[in-house]
């Protein structure tokens, strides 16, 4: 594995509005520095030469996806993963391609790791313009597929760990189709990120094909083995949604954020962005309902507070602010339905 695979800086992304402007470079300035600090520190530390590489390439690779994904930061992305063995006339493939071509038609982009397989089909579905790689480089089963081969918003990863890191930390939702211990490690790692609040609440939907029961296999040792042993908390299985239809993942993923659109933390306080305004009764029912996730004080609703000025273009946005115990996160991904339905009380069956 050599450089050659990451592209110089000439394929014309430096272009970009915003990223080189001075406000920008003032508020990073002291990141940068620490990141040089850093660098010095490892020559004192007598750092071997073969850690060394690990971490310019690392950081260079990581460095390279930044700036692809950068243009696209205002698009909303699904995450698709499943195996790279899955043949075209398998039942999975047409779920995955049907799951990338109503995604690409709400205007989401299609991330997968770019190969064959699973990740063929979710491009095939979305299409040139509506699709983005990670692809990994193995001595095997991963070359591009042609979707997405040669395309600018491909790029090619050493290493499993910072190809993962830019997997989870661009999507806006997580949809899983059967695979190996690839897409098990995958799975199982999102899972972890929410659970623990390493990342932000996303949807994430396990999809078979019709019938299949790859994926309810998957649930019954979770809910046997972990939740029967006490492993996990039963509001943890409200991180993920099991499904073998393409419509109810789809939907699944786009009520997510009927209301909800994203959330930020503010010092100890956690901040719901929202479309729409919670009524006083509901406001009145996540007090009494949701008070367990709570530190201390109530759910309170108002604008955006003075810290997020450097988000103007969500300032319109309705406030959802409370102090979160930073533990419960099943709780949370509860709380973010609540509001989603705009009621406490869950819909009835039929």
């Amino acid at each position: 594995m050599n450089d050659s695979a990451l592209p110089s800086d000439s394929a014309g992304l430096d272009s970009v509005a915003g990223i080189t402007d001075t406000w920008n470079a003032d508020r990073i300035s002291d990141l940068i520095a620490m990141i040089k600090e850093s660098a010095d520190k490892l020559a004192a530390d007598r750092t071997s030469r073969g850690d060394l590489k690990i971490l310019s390439r690392a950081l260079r690779e990581l460095r390279w996806a930044f700036k692809v994904f950068s243009p696209y930061r205002s698009r909303r992305k699904v995450t698709v993963f499943g195996s790279a063995r899955t043949r075209p006339h398998e039942a999975t493939f047409q779920q995955a391609v049907e799951f990338g071509r109503e995604m690409a038609a709400r205007s989401w982009l299609v991330v997968t790791g770019a190969a064959s397989g699973i990740m063929e089909a979710g491009h095939l579905g979305a299409g040139r313009e509506n699709s983005m790689g990670l692809n990994i480089m193995l001595p095997f089963e991963q070359g591009s597929n042609p979707v997405i081969a040669g395309d600018a918003k491909l790029v090619y990863m050493k290493y499993f760990f910072t190809r993962k890191l830019m997997f989870v930390k661009e999507c806006d939702a997580v949809c899983l189709l059967p695979g190996g211990f690839g897409t098990l490690d995958e799975g199982f790692e999102v899972l972890t990120l929410l659970q623990t609040g390493k990342r932000d609440i996303v949807p994430v939907v396990f999809l078979d094909e019709k019938g299949g029961a790859f994926w309810s296999d998957f649930d019954a040792y979770i809910r046997r083995r972990l939740l029967g042993h006490g492993m996990i908390s039963p509001e943890d299985l409200s991180l993920y949604t099991l499904t073998d239809d393409v419509g109810t993942a789809v939907r699944e993923i786009d009520q997510f954020y009927r209301v909800y659109h994203s959330m930020r933390y503010v010092k100890n306080r956690l901040v719901f962005r929202l479309s729409e305004k919670p009524s006083a009764e509901l406001l009145d029912g996540l007090n009494t309902q949701f008070a367990d996730i709570l530190t201390e004080g109530t759910f309170t609703v108002g604008g955006a507070l003075p810290e997020e000025s450097d988000e103007p273009q969500l300032s319109p946005l309705h406030r959802l602010v409370f102090r979160f115990n930073r533990r419960s996160l099943g709780r949370l991904r509860q709380l973010i339905d609540v509001l989603n339905r705009g009621s406490i009380a869950a819909p009835t069956a039929g």
